[in-house]
Formats: C-alpha cells, structure tokens, sequence
C-alpha cells in the first residue's frame, strides 16, 4: 500500500481547497450574472407592462372622445332641426301673428 507523506497529505488538501474555491467563484459569479439577467428581465417586462398600459389608456380615451362626439353629433343636430321648427313655424306665423297685433290696434 502506498502511503503519502504528510506534505502530499497537505498538498493535496490545498489543492482541493483551491479547486473548492475556484468552484465557488465560479458558481457566485453565474449566479450574479443570473441575479443580473432577471433584473433586466424584469426592467424590461415592466417597461413593456407600462408601455402596454399607457397604449390602452390612450385607446380608451381615443373610445370615450369618439363616442362623445357622435352623442354631441346627434344632439347638434337634434338641436339644428329644433330651430329650424322654430323658425320655419315663426315665418308661417307672421302674418297670423302681424294681423292679430293689427286687428288689436283697430279694435
């Protein structure tokens, strides 16, 4: 049986140790470029997420400002008829209207 010397003993457990800490290194560097990765990640669907709610609140308001101008089409042009009735019942009531204030200057 080969039996090592107490300075290969040593040797070989600093090797060891080295090896251990150049897997540590390794390992806490891939985890801080992991760590890194889903920072950016999440920067990005955040962005995303923001940009994604900014667009359909702008389409929501797009919505609201084309239906309130149809609502105030139809009620501009309720309102347009409205007084073209009334103007046009008002000339085919002048001169009912100027007879009577003259048959009451008469009487």
């Amino acid at each position: 049986m080969d039996s090592m010397s107490r300075a290969d003993v040593l040797r070989t457990i600093k090797d060891a140790e080295a090896d251990a800490a150049a897997t540590l290194a390794k390992a806490e560097s891939e985890a801080s470029n992991i760590v890194t990765k889903a920072r950016v990640a999440a920067a990005e669907t955040v962005s995303e997420g923001r940009t994604q709610a900014q667009a359909d609140s702008q389409q929501m308001v797009d919505d609201a400002r084309s239906a309130a101008q149809k609502e105030a089409d139809k009620v501009s042009k309720k309102g347009d008829k409205a007084i073209e009735s009334i103007h046009s019942d008002g000339e085919s009531n002048r001169s009912s209207a100027v007879d009577i204030v003259l048959d009451a200057f008469r009487a």
